[in-house]
């Protein structure tokens, strides 16, 4: 049996890419064939439908855009859970809410499947060197079982419990970091530039400091130049992800009146057109 995966956008196409170079047997589904291409030219299977990836695969990977999304994949028409071998594992990548990983946990079980959950730290570079960091919830049994396919794709994995969840929840509170940081860096940017000061030596300054997060000096091209900005993490999947750490905020009672701005404006820059610009361009949006 083949190891199934499903969505391959900027950061699955990448992952399963590492699975080929590892030697591992692949078989593949996304919304639109075009951005398989290059994986069936190395050998992988191409599957019309997600339950075409599950009738084939004994663990099945998905890396997709929202818990909307996996869930339409997971149990629509088309959906792989229901297709899936008995005992096998279902090993999801996406970036969603714990929440939502404990209720496809339960669905998996009730077709006989195994679930964890293993979002991913990083973003596009990362992910094409395989050096991703994963974030697993699930059975040490399973994560053993599948150790060689996450070691193909990334450099180190953290288990942070048997529970599903576990690994989306330690998900939301790096991404919200990650917002949260480049959305202050920003406003303190474009409140520098505002004083006459040149965005070169602000740059030269700022990103120096030990107050500044490490992350933001290879973000400064970007910040630089706009026209040429590559897309590493779509500003719409930041958006995504805050609205999802505040839905887990409110579910747990804790009060986030920054993360809830901060998910306001990022939601502004993508109504504004900075949906797949890179999730650095909140700053070009704060200066038009």
């Amino acid at each position: 049996m083949k190891t199934g995966f499903i969505g391959l956008g900027i950061m699955g196409s990448r992952m399963a890419a590492n699975l080929q170079k590892a030697g591992i047997e692949i078989i593949v589904n996304n919304r639109t064939r075009a951005k398989a291409s290059e994986l069936i030219a190395n050998g992988a299977v191409w599957a019309e439908t997600p339950a075409d990836v599950a009738k084939q695969s004994s663990v099945l990977i998905t890396m997709l855009g929202d818990p909307e999304i996996v869930n339409t994949v997971a149990l629509g028409e088309d959906g792989f859970l229901k297709h899936m071998n008995p005992g096998s594992l279902w090993v999801d990548c996406s970036t969603v809410d714990p929440g939502f990983s404990r209720e496809m946990a339960t669905a998996a079980k009730q077709y006989g499947v195994r679930f964890m959950d293993a979002p991913v730290a990083g973003t596009k570079g990362p992910a094409e060197k395989g050096e991703l960091v994963f974030l697993v919830g699930g059975a040490e049994a399973d994560l053993k079982e599948v150790a060689h396919l996450l070691d193909a794709m990334g450099k180190k994995t953290l288990h942070l419990g048997a529970e599903a969840g576990r690994g989306a929840s330690m998900k939301m509170l790096i991404n919200a970091l990650l917002a949260q940081a480049m959305l202050s860096f920003s406003e303190i940017l474009t409140v520098g530039e505002a004083m006459d000061f040149e965005q070169s030596k602000l740059l030269d300054i700022l990103l120096n400091l030990p107050v500044t997060a490490p992350f933001l000096s290879n973000v400064r091209p970007l910040l630089a130049d706009s026209a040429n900005a590559t897309t590493n993490f779509p500003l719409k999947w930041m958006h995504k992800d805050l609205r999802l750490a505040n839905k887990t905020a409110a579910e747990l009672d804790v009060n986030t009146g920054s993360l809830q701005k901060a998910e306001e404006l990022y939601n502004k820059a993508k109504e504004a057109g900075f949906a797949d610009s890179d999730f650095s361009s909140i700053y070009w949006y704060l200066r038009s």
